[in-house]
């Protein structure tokens, strides 16, 4: 028999952004229900940021070996044990898992149904044997890997990010389809744990960044031995033996590349499938559900937050979808989304970073920019530290309106967040430029960016013009 059960407000969805609604809204007072098919702590946890960022880890500490002889520490080539990299990765999922568990939001006084949701009205849900009614709803599905339709993949076995940290053993030759973050960081860290990798990418890796910056992390891919390939349409894939053989299409000439393993990490796709949305009057389409500002969907009681809105599909997004949503559902605060100062991050070595617009884009938006640029190879940090590939690049307005900035080098994931500070409080250039930074470190790269928006008129002549005048008076 059926149960129904009544609350302020159900979560669909138990991955980093449903996790925060839940804890937030039940510890506020608010009795919620959290409904989760799969794991606890969803995509992140489980295939995305932890065991990424894990596997990541490992691979950077082999380079480290490798390259120690810089420093004048001689180390043979490291032995790489792909299992105890397996061990590492899964470890670490392990050591995180309790804080998502069913036990610890039971503990917060969250009921957690494990069950698929769907509605079966405009305010109720079923999942499993109970029927949901919530004053407020918030679909927090996620995404899932895309599955391109490049001819033959269908039957051929093929990698994603959610069986990729399941290997024990690295391939020979891993292939890999897109070279947006997930291809990029993949690739680098299984060719430094001892794999031949090749990407392919039909348009430019990266491409949401700033192409100057995606050059240096390009060029060091490619000198560790990455065989990337830009402007590459996939044509088809077949077995070839216990491997796979992709044929691209690279300027109207077909090339066929073998491999052992494939990797496919071309895009995602928003988990809407089978959840009565259209039951609900919930508006969506390929790109998501649809909602306004204030996370709404067009059924006013139900708001849906993270990658199944089709906008930045970022763990730290879903989390500051959270707070809007809070506010809104249990506050009634017209709480709205600012995309303003969105910061991201590929997590490669170097790293990518990068808040606000590009160059490009402020270019394409009309009007007139400055461009500033430090090199870390002026850094004396990155100097003592080898690490001098890189550099800061911000984009302002004339007047010092700060409207984007980027870093790539090492540790740019957190210089990044300085900007991101000036950028949501709008702070000026001069603001940045004032900072007093400690020495040595890699944050002086970007004060001294800051600084160089001042450098024409510090030092042109009417300064030393105005300077030998005031000389004049003792």
């Amino acid at each position: 028999m059926t149960r129904r059960v009544r609350v302020d407000i159900c979560v669909i969805g138990a991955g980093s952004g449903g996790l925060s609604v839940a804890a937030g809204a039940s510890r506020m007072g608010a009795e919620t229900v959290l409904v989760e098919q799969g794991k606890m702590g969803g995509d992140c946890l489980n295939y995305g940021c932890v065991p990424s960022k894990s596997m990541l880890a490992a691979a950077h500490a082999a380079e480290r070996v490798r390259g120690s002889g810089r420093f004048g520490v001689d180390t043979p080539e490291p032995d790489i044990d792909f299992a105890g990299v397996h061990r590492h990765v899964h470890e670490v999922i392990a050591g995180i898992a309790p804080h998502d568990s069913v036990e610890r939001f039971e503990g917060l006084g969250v009921r957690v149904i494990q069950a698929h949701a769907r509605f079966v009205a405009a305010d109720a849900i079923e999942a499993g044997d109970v029927t949901v009614e919530a004053r407020r709803f918030v679909v927090a599905t996620g995404s899932r890997p895309m599955a391109p339709p490049i001819p033959g993949l269908d039957g051929v076995p093929f990698l994603t990010n959610e069986t990729v940290f399941d290997a024990t053993r690295a391939p020979e030759h891993l292939i890999v389809i897109g070279g947006g973050p997930v291809g990029a960081e993949l690739s680098q860290a299984h060719r430094r744990l001892g794999a031949r990798v090749t990407m392919l990418e039909m348009f430019t890796m990266l491409g949401n960044d700033d192409p100057e910056l995606v050059a240096v992390v390009r060029d060091r891919l490619s000198a560790e031995g990455v065989d990337i390939h830009e402007g590459a349409k996939v044509v088809r894939v077949e077995a070839r033996g216990d491997g796979v053989a992709v044929t691209v299409d690279s300027q109207g000439a077909e090339r066929r590349i073998e491999g052992s393993h494939l990797l496919v990490a071309a895009g995602r796709s928003p988990n809407v499938d089978d959840l009565g949305l259209e039951t609900a009057g919930i508006a969506h389409g390929a790109t998501g559900i649809e909602v306004d500002a204030r996370l709404r969907t067009t059924n006013k009681r139900v708001f849906a937050i993270g990658d199944v809105t089709g906008a930045y599909p970022f763990t730290h997004m879903a989390n500051y979808h959270a707070g809007i949503v809070i506010r809104n559902a249990l506050f009634r605060l017209p709480a709205k989304v600012d995309y303003r100062a969105v910061p991201w991050v590929t997590f490669t070595d170097p790293e990518l970073a990068q808040v606000g617009v590009t160059e490009a884009r402020a270019r394409q938006a009309g009007g007139e920019i400055r461009v500033l640029r430090w090199p870390f190879a002026e850094n004396d940090r990155a100097r003592a530290e080898r690490e001098t590939q890189g550099l800061v690049k911000v984009v302002t307005t004339p007047r010092g309106r700060i409207l984007g900035a980027g870093i790539v080098g090492a540790s740019a994931g957190e210089l990044i967040q300085t900007w991101e500070l000036a950028l949501r409080r709008k702070l000026n250039i001069g603001a940045m430029a004032d900072l007093i930074t400690a020495y040595p470190t890699l944050a002086e790269a970007s004060k001294r960016a800051a600084g160089s928006f001042y450098t024409p008129k510090l030092f042109s002549e009417r300064t030393r013009w105005l300077v030998r005048f005031l000389a004049r008076f003792g």
